[in-house]
């Protein structure tokens, strides 16, 4: 399996993870300390499933309607005042930013947490041509700082401590080396991000749902950061994946019931912020832009995957993260993708199969993360899917393809199998040396079994037959 110079697969990012067991802990607790609060709050609406329910038919009705949706957004958009523009790809949609920006004669943009933009490579490519994007979600800031990627799709920086956070502070924002309390530290960033607020002429942000009916569209956070940054600025820039449309307006209360619940454990979201005309001074005219770039990037030809296009009805609630044992145990940043987690790990072999192969094996298949997906997904149907894809095509490690036909030859002959179940009994009993080493992955982390004296077969037909 081929990947990038210096980019670990997801086994080897994990292991180094791994390595700080006590953070490794503390993560795991953490994020299910998170699902235990959406259980709670589902608990606590009667009608939880009928929801779930409501939100996967009507995300049905848009993947099987999707031009007809987006044609009317558009429409709807335009006689709204809205620029829309469409991006094809990650290229495209980041060129299309960047003229954005030379047309406003700026070279500076606050940016409120934006996952496309993440999968678009968009901050890199800004920076690259002489722009200064500051985010303004506090994780994303954090991480921002530090140089890193988000690790999680509703909190971007779970995977650090108070301590991580305030030498991040000290370095970059002066604040006094060793603080650690949330309040003090927090202060700090209110007082650095209100000058960028002020400062900054254009503002970007997600969309979390855009409404076909009425043109306008949806920003959810807990932070106010998309509302301080869009309406002091006099241009605002929207990236939309097009799968975040929905019919109309009387749907967006199913999703904003479901959203916060699945993602926090809260009943909505701080602020829902509604966006539907540009900003107007006191004339009555405009004064300001909106630009809705809608990208496809990929988003066509899942769509176009009978196996996978479900995967399309996703919030990005992050609720399968924080169930996943395997995410909880091994990090955001082990996925290098820039949707971590059971959904990420459908999500990027679309984009690329060669270079996320791996992902689709990080998952124990257990049905946990389809089990809170509040627009029910099948999301580990489709991971266990794309293992069947991944290896038909060649993607997955010569290794395993051994491995597995090899397996496949014992396991098709009773006699081949009796004579490995022999051999593997004789040479765990009496040279263990030969399986307990370091070239037998399973051993690195676990304890081999105690082998038995004899196999269930070889008993079973020693016992005496009763008619």
């Amino acid at each position: 399996m081929s990947h990038p110079q210096n980019r670990l697969d997801h086994p080897e990012a994990a292991a180094v993870f791994n390595k700080d067991e006590a953070r490794v802990d503390w993560h795991d607790e953490t994020l299910w300390f998170v699902r235990s609060k959406r259980d709670r709050a589902a608990a606590q609406i009667p009608e939880w499933e009928s929801l779930r329910e409501a939100a996967s038919q009507i995300k049905n009705h848009v993947l099987s309607n999707m031009h007809d949706l987006l044609t009317e957004f558009e429409t709807k958009a335009i006689q709204n005042g809205i620029t829309v523009h469409w991006a094809a790809d990650a290229a495209e949609h980041n060129k299309i930013i960047l003229s954005i920006l030379q047309a406003a004669k700026t070279k500076q943009m606050v940016k409120s947490k934006s996952m496309l933009t993440e999968e678009c490579g968009l901050n890199e490519y800004l920076v690259e041509h002489g722009i200064e994007v500051i985010d303004s979600d506090l994780g994303e800031r954090i991480v921002q700082m530090r140089g890193e990627k988000p690790s999680h799709i509703v909190l971007p920086a779970i995977h650090l401590k108070k301590s991580d956070v305030g030498d991040t502070f000290h370095k970059h924002l002066g604040t006094t080396a060793g603080a650690t309390d949330p309040q003090y530290l927090t202060e700090a960033a209110r007082q650095h991000l209100r000058e960028t607020f002020l400062t900054r002429t254009v503002a970007l942000t997600g969309v979390n749902f855009a409404i076909a009916e009425t043109g306008g569209f949806v920003v959810c956070t807990n932070e106010g950061n998309a509302d301080m940054g869009v309406h002091l600025a006099d241009v605002h820039i929207a990236s939309m994946g097009f799968e975040k449309i929905i019919p109309k307006a009387e749907h967006l209360g199913v999703f904003l019931r479901l959203l916060a619940r699945s993602a926090t454990g809260q009943p909505i979201t701080t602020f829902s912020s509604h966006f539907h005309k540009p900003r107007k001074s006191r004339s009555g005219r405009p004064d300001q832009q909106i630009h809705l770039v809608i990208v496809d990037n990929g988003r066509s030809r899942q769509l176009g995957r009978a196996d996978f296009r479900n995967s399309l009805k996703c919030i990005r609630c992050a609720a399968c993260l924080n169930t996943c044992p395997v995410y909880r145990r091994s990090g955001g940043h082990s996925y290098h993708s820039a949707i971590a987690g059971p959904i990420g790990s459908i999500l990027a072999p679309n984009l690329d199969m060669r270079q996320n192969a791996d992902l689709p094996f990080a998952s124990t298949l257990c049905g946990s993360c389809t089990n809170v997906c509040p627009v029910k997904i099948d999301i580990h149907e489709q991971l266990y899917k794309w293992r069947q894809v991944l290896m038909r095509d060649g993607h997955g490690p010569a290794t395993k393809t051994v491995a597995m036909k090899t397996m496949a030859t014992v396991l098709e002959s009773p006699r081949l199998y009796r004579m490995a179940g022999s051999v593997g009994r004789g040479v765990l009993r009496f040279t263990p040396a030969l399986i307990e080493n370091g070239l037998n992955p399973w051993y690195t982390q676990r304890e081999m079994p105690t082998a038995p004296a004899e196999s269930f077969r070889d008993w079973y037909v020693k016992q005496p037959k009763h008619e």
